[in-house]
């Protein structure tokens, strides 16, 4: 095998990237000075090096704990759950939620075989336990069947417990158009509409 088809089977195994955009990206590679290549190739082996999961919420970063579970500026009454940790930046870039997380580490599948032991479930319970100041814990997991599932099961892990389980609300993007939106993404708005302010 040439290191050019190498290469290409190894991109190719990225996800979203398809047999013909790999080879696209191994040409584009070889027109790149060797300094260029060099620096991809450091910064691939950096975050492979560096990067580890948080060992209490399950977050991606160089620090253990990670810096939002040390940032004693942040809610930790509030954990939102979420089902990967590149779930979180689309909510920390939104700077209206200052708690803490919680990454599952995917979502229920069954047709899949992924269950709740292979989640962070138990986790997210051992979490809630022992004095635990957590009062409210936000699903956010995504609009799929999988994540509905997830979030479903996740309010019946927390039953019992003290603790305030809610949903993020799902519906209609800004700038959307009913027309084009499925029934499933409207009837979600419908369900998770509030009282206009006047």
């Amino acid at each position: 095998m040439s290191a050019i088809d190498e290469l290409t089977g190894e991109l190719a195994k990225l996800p979203g990237i398809g047999r013909k955009t790999a080879t696209r990206l191994t040409y584009f590679l070889l027109k790149q000075s060797p300094n260029d290549v060099a620096r991809l190739a450091d910064a691939i082996r950096a975050v492979s090096q560096r990067v580890r999961t948080c060992p209490v919420c399950g977050n991606l970063g160089e620090s253990e704990p990670c810096d939002i579970c040390q940032d004693e500026r942040r809610d930790r009454a509030l954990v939102c759950v979420v089902e990967e940790a590149s779930d979180i930046l689309p909510i920390e870039r939104t700077g209206e939620y200052r708690g803490l997380y919680h990454v599952l580490g995917g979502h229920l599948s069954p047709l899949d075989g992924v269950g709740p032991d292979d989640l962070r479930m138990a986790a997210l319970r051992r979490r809630l336990d022992n004095g635990s100041p957590v009062r409210e814990v936000i699903v956010a997991t995504n609009p799929s069947m999988e994540g509905e599932v997830t979030a479903t099961y996740v309010r019946g892990l927390l039953e019992g417990t003290s603790v305030r389980v809610t949903r993020i609300a799902l519906g209609l993007p800004i700038g959307g158009d009913l027309e084009y939106a499925d029934g499933m993404t409207i009837a979600q708005a419908l369900a998770a509409r509030r009282e206009m302010a006047g």
